[in-house]
């Protein structure tokens, strides 16, 4: 093998690949290029490999170390092969987008997003941003913008961008108007949150994607010793403006708050522990502090869904330190006792 080449070739190869593929993710993420080209340039190098090793083997028994024009070509016509098969994949995962007619055309070079339509009231809620000096605290305010959407979802006659959508363009750079017309909604909801201590500002504004305005603006300096009362009145002022502006009375109502727990503490741990079973990180921490949670206030029936959710999955991520299954069921049912129109028990109980 060493007489023949094949090995230095072997070699050669390997650490040509390795630097290839290197440079390939550091272009890939400058040009934001789609994951499935290094996937493919990786499934090419390793069926690449062994056609190099025969042909270092062959050359190297006629002592030559130079690829002919036959294979020249028949190495081309596989690279050719695997860019045609990657790029007709490429082209299948692309969403297929139907524009509605538009009603005019904007002036060239005016970068004008063509307006939203969307049948009846609709919103999107945004990730608020964390303004708080501790990086920690986004839970908090992904926590906020979260209720506020399950609260609007509750409204009748008004559609509402689901979580993984609207969540989908956290930390975008896109406008609102730009991420309306994505989501197909008429209105966005986007907002701010300043923690420090026992303190909290909350700036929430909402936006006509259609006339390009804000219908509403507020900013909530309050102490948390009822956030509840905070989503509260700013859902009502949503209602109310949606309610003014685009003539919905009698269709949008008020909508009320429910105060799940007064425990603060467990409150905040309940946001921390359920976003860490959203993003499906560090699932043992997120169940000790769900149970936290239930501890602190054993009436909070959420905790017990969240405790739940959590315990139901983590078994399938590997995790069997104990008996997770039972802890499920267990967490599921003292959910339903205290509040039965929960779902997300009766999906455990399912699943368990």
């Amino acid at each position: 093998l060493t007489r023949r080449k094949v090995v230095q070739w072997g070699i050669a190869y390997s650490v040509g690949a390795w630097g290839f593929l290197q440079g390939l993710e550091y272009v890939s993420d400058a040009f934001d290029w789609p994951e499935q080209l290094r996937q493919v340039a990786i499934l090419a190098l390793l069926v690449g490999l062994p056609v190099v090793l025969v042909i270092a083997w062959y050359h190297g028994d006629r002592g030559q170390q130079r690829v002919s024009g036959t294979e020249l070509a028949i190495i081309s016509l596989l690279f050719l092969i695997g860019g045609g098969i990657f790029w007709r994949y490429d082209r299948a995962s692309e969403p297929v987008v139907t524009r509605a007619p538009e009603s005019a055309t904007p002036a060239a070079g005016t970068g004008v997003v063509p307006a939203v339509t969307a049948a009846g009231p609709s919103i999107a809620v945004l990730p608020f941003v964390n303004m708080s000096a501790d990086e920690e605290n986004e839970y908090f305010s992904d926590g906020i913008s979260e209720e506020l959407l399950n609260v609007l979802v509750r409204v009748e006659g008004l559609g509402v961008a689901s979580r993984t959508s609207s969540f989908a363009y956290k930390g975008s750079k896109l406008g609102a108007l730009a991420i309306a017309r994505e989501l197909k909604v008429g209105h966005i909801l986007e907002g701010s949150v300043r923690k420090s201590g026992n303190r909290v500002r909350i700036t929430a504004q909402l936006i006509d994607a259609e006339q390009d305005r804000h219908l509403w603006s507020a900013t909530y300096d309050r102490e948390l010793t009822d956030i509840f009362a905070i989503q509260d009145e700013i859902a009502n002022a949503i209602v109310t403006a949606l309610r003014s502006e685009i003539g919905t009375a009698g269709t949008v109502a008020s909508v009320s708050v429910r105060a799940d727990t007064a425990n603060l503490e467990a409150y905040e741990l309940y946001l921390k522990a359920r976003e860490l079973f959203i993003a499906r990180k560090d699932l043992p921490e997120s169940v000790r502090l769900f149970e936290r949670v239930v501890e602190l206030d054993p009436q909070f029936a959420r905790g017990w869904e969240g405790l739940a959710a959590v315990c139901g999955i983590i078994e399938s991520w590997g995790i069997r330190d104990r008996d997770y299954t039972a802890r499920a069921r267990e967490a599921a049912n003292r959910a339903l006792q205290l509040d039965a129109s929960l779902s997300m028990p009766w999906a455990v109980l399912g699943m368990t």
